[in-house]
């Protein structure tokens, strides 16, 4: 058996910041301190910084007042940031620069009275901080429910940065057929994109896929869906004890790859216990992005 590995997989740069901040956060003040939402989404992330004093929880109302909170990697609402002021929380904001940016596009188009449409799963923890920042219409990228509007109104459109880029270009295309003036925004972040571009091109060439991740991730849930459009069997595991030897049983040549919260020790977990042959790397860029610490978190790198 033959192991192609997708290159770029694994860690983003969002992905990286955030994980930083909470391990920079846990030195600074010591154990515990709170985290809103998972992280990133990853269990294996998450289990190893609650290892060591991270408290995970899905409220700012379940933080003790006076705590410490970092803001998950996926943005928050601002009720969430009054909530925490109320209990007089030290907020660190993990939050990932692309997010960021797509909050700013909202507010930029919201004071210039335009409409938005914003692309995406609802119910995501990015989602809920994205609607959160202005008023906006959510639109599923497999299944666009377009709003109507008033015939003159200026329409800006947002993304979620984790989406399949050929499901929202298609959604982006039907907002242009009824309005055609509709200024579009891709806000699909960089390492979505490379990371199905890559699994795309490697696919064609394999008898399976394996995604490694989570099954909350939607870059990793994307991935697999990116696969599948290939015709070639695809599944999205945690690590070695979710396969199903059925599905490696005479396959010569199996495609693997991770999203953009996945640890590359899972990866190489799979890679173990599958025990190949050959692992050939199959690149189709590299990616040189670094966020560096936002500047009113650069106090946690101070020596005590």
């Amino acid at each position: 058996m033959d192991i192609y590995l997708a290159k770029p997989r694994g860690f983003c740069a969002g992905v990286d910041l955030a994980v930083d901040i909470v391990n920079l956060a846990l030195k600074k003040y010591g154990p515990p301190i709170y985290v809103k939402h998972q992280i990133v989404h990853n269990s294996v992330v998450v289990a190893d910084v609650e290892s060591r004093g991270a408290i995970t929880v899905e409220s700012v109302d379940e933080v003790p007042e006076n705590s410490i909170v970092v803001f998950s990697a996926h943005g928050s609402p601002p009720s969430d940031y009054l909530r925490a002021k109320e209990l007089n929380l030290t907020v660190l904001d993990a939050i990932c620069p692309l997010v960021t940016k797509v909050h700013n596009e909202a507010k930029k188009y919201s004071k210039e009275g335009k409409k938005i449409i914003l692309i995406g799963h609802k119910g995501h923890q990015e989602v809920i901080g994205t609607s959160g920042q202005t008023k906006m219409d959510i639109i599923d990228d497999k299944n666009p429910n377009i709003p109507k509007y008033k015939k003159n109104s200026e329409i800006a459109v947002l993304t979620q940065t984790t989406l399949s880029v050929k499901d929202t270009l298609k959604a982006v295309e039907s907002v242009q057929k009824k309005y055609p003036n509709s200024i579009i925004r891709n806000d699909i972040c960089y390492a979505t994109t490379n990371r199905q571009k890559a699994i795309a091109k490697l696919a064609s060439k394999v008898d399976l896929v394996l995604v490694i991740g989570a099954k909350n991730s939607s870059n990793c849930n994307r991935l697999k869906e990116t696969a599948e459009l290939t015709g070639k069997p695809a599944y999205l595991i945690n690590g070695p004890e979710e396969i199903n030897d059925k599905w490696i049983k005479n396959k010569n040549k199996i495609a693997i790859t991770s999203g953009a919260s996945t640890p590359e020790i899972q990866v190489k977990s799979v890679i173990k216990y599958l025990s190949p042959d050959n692992i050939i790397e199959s690149k189709i860029d590299d990616e040189d992005v670094l966020f560096a610490i936002p500047r009113p978190l650069r106090f946690l790198r101070e020596k005590k």
